[in-house]
C-alpha cells in the first residue's frame, strides 16, 4: 500500500472477516509448522497443512500422581472429545511395531522405558491419520523434565495441561483399594467405584506395584519430577484437586480443555448488551467505553440527536416522537448504519444497547453487516427492576435526580417536590419487561454464543464479569 495516502481507511467487511474466519491464528499456526518441519518445499506442505484442517484438534496432556484418578479422567475425555488416548502401557504393546518390540523388551527387563525409545514411539504414533485427524490425549506423559523439553524440541506441543493434586495420605489409601477390569481396562476402587454388575466384580483384578510402601516411593519421585516439569508448560496448565469425586474433577477438566487461549491476533471488539429495562444496560454500556476506548452506541439517544440535529432522519423521527409511537426498524437501522459505519467505530470498536430488540431486527442488522462478536444477556428479576425504576424522582426546580432508596433527596422540602417520569410506573415497566422477555428468547437463540449474566448484583460486579468475556476467547462448543 502506498504510505503516502496515509492514514488508511480500512473497510469495516475486512477486521470481521479476519476474525470469523480467524486468518490470523491460521496463519500462525501454518508459520509455527513451518519453523518446526522446516520443509524443503513451503508451498505443497502449507497446501498439506490446510487440507488436514486440524488445527484445534485436542493435544492434551494429563499429570498427576499415582492414585490421582489421571488415567480414568484421561479415558473419559477421550470418549467425550472423541480423540486418541495414549500412555506408555498403550504405546508398547502396540503391535506391528519394531519400536513397541523393543520397548517391551526393555519395560520387562528394567520396569522402564528409556526417554529417546519412548519419545519415538510416541512421535511414531502422532503421525498416525487418526492421531493428526482427531488429536490426542497424553496419560503421564511426559514423566521428567528432559521428557518434556524432548518433546517440545520435537515440536509436540499440547494446547492444554491438566495437573491433578492430592495430599499423599489420600493417594496411598485410594491406591490401595484400586481394582482393574482385565477385559476393559476400566479402573474401579473397592470403596469409591465398586461396580453394580457381579459379572465385572466377579473378574476385578489386584493391579502390581499398590502396597503402601510402593505407593509411597511412587509418589516421592514424583514429587521430585514434576516440579521440574511445570515450568515447561507455564500458561496452559491448570491444576485441579484430585481430593473431590471423580465427576467433579472430570467436568472441571472437560470445561478447561473445551476453552480456547487468549489469541494474539487484532481484535476489535463489537459488543451488544441486551436486558429489560432497568437491566443497567447504559451503565455498563459507559464503563466499557471509558476503560476500553469503545464508542457508547444507544440506539435511542442516536434517534433523539437526530432529532435534535434537524437532520434528514430527524425530520423522518420527529412524527413519531410528538405521537409517541415505535420509530420504524427501517429509520432506526438507516441511523444505526450511519453511526457505526463512522470511522472511529470500525476503528476502535463498539458497544450497542437498545437495539436489536426482536429478532427482525437482529436479521435486519445481521444481513447489513454489523456482527456483534461479544453479545451480553443480563437478566434481572421484575420485583429489582421495580425497585430501581419506580423509585426514580426528578427535581423539576434544579433537574437534579434522586432515587427514593439508594440516593434518597437531602430534605422534606425537595422530597415534597419530586416528580415520577411516567415512565416509571409499574405499569409501564411491567408491560417494556414482558415485551423483551417475549422476544429474548428468539434473540438469544439467534446469538448462540451469546454469554447471559446475573445483572441483579452489584454494578461493578457485574462489569468484571462482562469484561472477563470480551478478553477471552469464547468456549468452542463441541457437538
Amino acid at each position: 500500500m502506498d504510505a503516502t495516502t496515509a492514514p488508511h481507511r480500512i473497510p469495516p467487511q475486512m477486521p470481521q472477516y479476519g476474525e470469523a474466519n480467524h486468518v490470523f491464528e491460521l496463519m500462525q499456526n501454518m508459520l509455527e509448522q513451518l519453523l518446526i518441519h522446516q520443509p524443503e518445499d513451503p508451498i505443497p506442505f502449507m497446501i498439506d497443512h490446510l487440507q488436514r484442517d486440524n488445527d484445534y484438534v485436542p493435544k492434551i496432556v494429563i499429570l498427576g500422581p499415582p492414585a490421582s484418578g489421571k488415567t480414568t479422567i484421561a479415558m473419559w475425555l477421550a470418549k467425550h472429545l472423541s480423540t486418541n488416548l495414549l500412555s506408555v502401557e498403550g504405546l508398547i504393546a502396540k503391535e506391528y511395531s519394531p519400536l513397541a518390540a523393543d520397548a517391551r523388551m526393555h519395560y520387562q527387563k528394567f520396569k522402564m522405558v528409556p526417554n529417546m525409545l519412548l519419545i519415538r514411539l510416541m512421535q511414531e504414533r502422532l503421525k498416525e491419520e487418526d492421531c493428526i485427524r482427531r488429536g490426542w490425549i497424553l496419560d503421564g506423559i511426559p514423566e521428567t523434565r528432559e521428557q518434556a523439553l524432548t518433546i517440545q524440541t520435537l515440536g509436540i506441543s499440547p494446547r492444554h495441561v491438566i495437573v491433578l493434586s492430592a495430599p499423599d495420605t489420600v493417594l496411598i489409601e485410594r491406591n490401595l483399594g484400586k481394582r482393574i477390569d482385565p477385559q476393559t481396562g476400566e479402573i474401579y476402587h473397592t470403596t469409591f467405584d465398586w461396580p453394580p454388575e457381579l459379572e465385572i466384580q466377579n473378574r476385578l483384578m489386584v493391579p502390581a506395584g499398590i502396597s503402601e510402601g510402593e505407593t509411597a516411593r511412587k509418589l516421592l519421585e514424583y514429587h521430585r519430577n514434576i516440579v521440574r516439569i511445570l515450568p515447561s508448560y507455564p500458561k496452559i496448565l491448570k491444576v485441579i484437586s484430585a481430593d473431590q469425586p471423580c465427576v467433579d474433577v472430570f467436568y472441571q477438566a472437560l470445561t478447561y480443555v473445551q476453552t480456547s487461549h487468549r489469541s494474539n491476533a487484532p481484535f476489535t471488539p463489537r459488543v451488544l448488551l441486551c436486558g429489560p429495562v432497568g437491566s443497567g444496560k447504559s451503565l455498563q454500556a459507559a464503563l466499557l467505553a471509558q476503560k476500553y476506548g469503545l464508542i457508547n452506541v444507544c440506539c435511542g439517544q442516536l434517534l433523539k440527536e437526530a432529532v435534535a440535529d434537524k437532520s434528514k432522519y430527524g425530520d423522518l423521527i420527529q412524527p413519531f416522537f410528538e405521537k409517541d409511537i415505535a420509530v420504524p426498524d427501517n429509520i432506526i437501522m438507516k441511523v444505526l448504519k450511519q453511526r457505526l459505519d463512522q470511522q472511529d467505530c470500525v476503528e476502535r470498536g463498539w458497544v450497542l444497547h437498545g437495539f436489536p430488540r426482536d429478532l427482525d431486527q437482529a436479521h435486519t442488522m445481521d444481513s447489513l453487516g454489523y456482527k456483534p462478536n461479544r453479545v451480553f444477556f443480563l437478566n434481572v428479576p421484575f420485583d429489582s427492576v421495580i425497585e430501581r425504576l419506580s423509585l426514580r424522582r426528578t427535581d423539576p426546580v434544579t433537574g437534579e435526580r434522586y432515587h427514593l432508596m439508594y440516593k434518597p433527596p437531602p430534605t422534606m422540602e425537595v422530597q415534597a417536590r419530586l416528580l415520577q417520569n411516567p415512565k416509571d410506573s409499574e405499569e409501564q415497566i411491567k408491560l417494556k419487561m414482558d415485551l423483551f422477555y417475549r422476544n429474548s428468547a428468539e434473540l438469544e437463540q439467534f446469538y448462540r454464543d451469546a454469554i447471559t449474566l446475573n445483572g441483579d448484583q452489584d454494578p461493578y460486579t457485574v462489569f468484571e464479569y462482562i469484561e472477563s468475556g470480551i478478553i477471552n476467547l469464547l468456549p468452542k462448543k463441541v457437538p
